[in-house]
């Protein structure tokens, strides 16, 4: 009987354990995953690999913007500003470019610039003169979209030449067996281990974290909080330039390439369950939100269900990812 009872006892510990560290994976891969199953239900060649690295490959800009927008969101801010900068690079990108494949390289290298430039300017009006970030981005979003509609005169002018466009809908023809491997998955992949290793394994990282937690508690342990936020800003900028980059060279030259991803960016972090006030973040569980995003738009086409449906659902991922991590916070408190 002895036996019986220390068998069965060991069982339970071992299901309890088990069931403990079930419900310590954060449910955004869930949610991924049961999408994943359901879209190739929908749709049953979803799942070759040549349809698969083009789901990816369309998915990524997404992903990568939602992991610049944690870095902001993680210290306690806002950046509303992330459309208008992928929308600006695209319009301004084509104009400088010209279809000249000479000029490739220098024009990437100057968005960058000018995406450090307003990253720069919303840390710095939100760190310094005390304006909200949702405020201060709020102004740059119209800034940044007001002065790349009036270069090109409101509606798309010059053209990415091939080698710029390559980045989005390019790949490695014959690598792995399959007929194209996309740029842009190999970019998903290094930004996103790039980006885990900066917020979840480097210094920057646990004083970014510390900073939106309590700020006041961070400057006394000698973070530098000016810097910290401001630093957040201007990643989070240059991150929207590359996603720019990527659509562009996917979709072309559009005036409304970047419309609604501020508010995905965040939908999707949220959904990851990186907290709206700071603190508290992370980069993988907010790619799988993007991914899960993606994934729900995708479905949504295959049901025929209409296109502004979108707004209604990221307005209820919000409500629904913020009351769940507001909830779970509560319980562990």
């Amino acid at each position: 009987m002895t036996q019986i009872t220390a068998g069965t006892g060991t069982e339970e510990s071992f299901a309890a354990r088990l069931m403990q560290r079930v419900r310590s994976i954060n449910p955004v891969y869930f949610i991924a995953l049961a999408l994943l199953v359901w879209v190739g239900i929908r749709n049953p060649v979803f799942f070759e690999p040549n349809n698969f690295l083009t789901f990816l490959q369309r998915a990524t800009p997404l992903m990568i913007l939602t992991a610049g927008q944690v870095f902001v969101l993680v210290s306690g801010g806002f950046d509303l500003s992330v459309g208008s900068v992928v929308t600006s690079t695209v319009i301004i990108g084509a104009i400088l470019a010209n279809n000249d494949p000479n000029a490739t390289w220098w024009v990437i290298l100057a968005l960058l610039a000018g995406g450090f430039l307003v990253g720069l300017i919303n840390g710095a009006v939100t760190t310094f003169l005390k304006v909200p970030s949702l405020i201060a981005t709020l102004g740059m979003l119209l800034i940044a979209r007001g002065v790349g509609l009036y270069w090109s005169g409101g509606a798309p002018r010059g053209y990415l030449p091939d080698n710029f466009r390559m980045w989005g809908r390019g790949g490695i023809e014959g690598l792995f067996g399959l007929q194209d491997f996309p740029y842009a998955v190999i970019v998903l992949v290094v930004f996103g281990v790039g980006y885990w290793l900066l917020l979840h394994r480097m210094n920057y990282g646990r004083q970014l974290l510390a900073l939106g937690d309590n700020p006041r508690a961070a400057r006394l342990s000698g973070v530098n909080v000016n810097l910290m936020r401001i630093s957040a800003f201007v990643l989070c900028s240059m991150t929207a330039v590359i996603g720019g980059v990527l659509l562009g060279g996917r979709g072309g030259v559009s005036i409304d390439a970047g419309t609604g991803l501020e508010m995905q960016t965040i939908a999707a972090a949220v959904l990851g369950g990186t907290m709206l006030l700071g603190g508290r973040g992370s980069i993988p569980a907010a790619m799988a939100g993007a991914l899960a995003l993606e994934l729900l738009f995708t479905l949504l086409n295959l049901l025929g269900l209409p296109k502004p449906l979108r707004d209604a659902v990221q307005g209820l991922i919000i409500i629904a990812a913020v009351a769940y991590t507001a909830y779970s916070t509560r319980k562990t408190r």
